[in-house]
């Protein structure tokens, strides 16, 4: 079984554990070196940390969205330099309901990497719970690839438990419908009335609304798997969760809707990774506004 969630409590037992990394990729998307004075600051133990900007980014051209997808060899090439395993449990935790964590948690899936879970309740629940923490980071990780690692490496490359969309299959989709977009943003951004981060505001034709925030309960942590699956099931009546295609600003917070889904027994859904900031970024594809 795929792990989805973990509690403060259950990471609390683990520390220390040679099979256990944790990632810390705290995050503000107006403001990216937050992130890291987070950390710096004080952090779980033996926690290592991940910038969304840096790290988990490729090159942007302008075309291809704020947060593209690295090639999955440089992503398993980076988690190896951090001591990532074919057996290694890595849990991600963020202080903004698990919405970069959520994808930490997507992306190891895409490797193929089946031991990832997201802290329930974050650094939030972490803090609150009176848990240690620590400002001393581990070892930096070597930029250098041994050939032992490289060897381990290729291992974290299985078959992908998780599945994309590009930009093509989703225009190709408007006119012959055979998957539906959930679009994670807020309710005011999907109707087109604002846009914070993007040139162009509205929505995918076609694409439904689930805000990601939804998925939480006020103390931060996920619903329950029966309430999201109640939740869910209602937006989405008899679709079957692998023709739910899900889409954001750039592909990070639909892997929270991602996750939601997959905690309430609805497995199997894809992400389109370049989502709004990729799509509105030509011209030629159509952009619907409920204003």
């Amino acid at each position: 079984m795929t792990t989805t969630l973990i509690s403060a409590t259950e990471l609390a037992a683990r520390l220390g554990s040679s099979d256990l990394r944790v990632f810390d990729v705290r995050h503000d998307l107006m403001d990216h070196a937050a992130g890291r004075r987070a950390y710096e600051q004080g952090h779980i133990p033996g926690a290592r940390y991940l910038d969304h900007e840096a790290e988990l980014a490729a090159p942007r051209t302008g075309k291809n969205g704020r947060h593209p997808l690295p090639t999955r060899e440089a992503l398993a090439a980076l988690l190896t330099a951090h001591g990532v395993g074919p057996d290694t449990l890595v849990v991600a935790y963020d202080a903004s309901g698990g919405m970069f964590a959520a994808h930490l948690w997507w992306m190891l899936r895409w490797l193929g990497h089946e031991r990832v879970a997201v802290l329930d309740g974050g650094w939030q629940g972490w803090t609150a719970a009176g848990l240690p923490t620590s400002t001393e980071s581990p070892t930096n990780a070597s930029t250098a690839v041994s050939h032992a690692e490289q060897t381990e490496n290729a291992s974290l490359l299985g078959q992908p438990l998780a599945d994309t969309v590009d930009a093509d299959a989703v225009l190709a989709n408007l006119a012959a419908p055979a998957f539906t977009v959930l679009d994670a943003r807020a309710a005011n951004r999907y109707r087109g009335e604002v846009e914070p981060m993007d040139p162009v505001a509205g929505h995918i034709p076609g694409a439904l609304n689930r805000p990601n925030g939804e998925n939480l309960q006020a103390d931060g942590r996920f619903k329950d798997a029966a309430q999201l699956r109640a939740e869910f099931s209602a937006l989405l009546g008899e679709r079957d969760p692998a023709t739910i295609v899900h889409q954001c600003g750039s592909g990070i917070t639909a892997c929270h809707n991602l996750l939601a889904m997959e905690v309430a027994g609805l497995a199997g859904s894809r992400l389109y990774p370049g989502s709004w900031s990729e799509w509105c970024s030509d011209s030629a594809r159509p952009v619907a506004r409920d204003v």
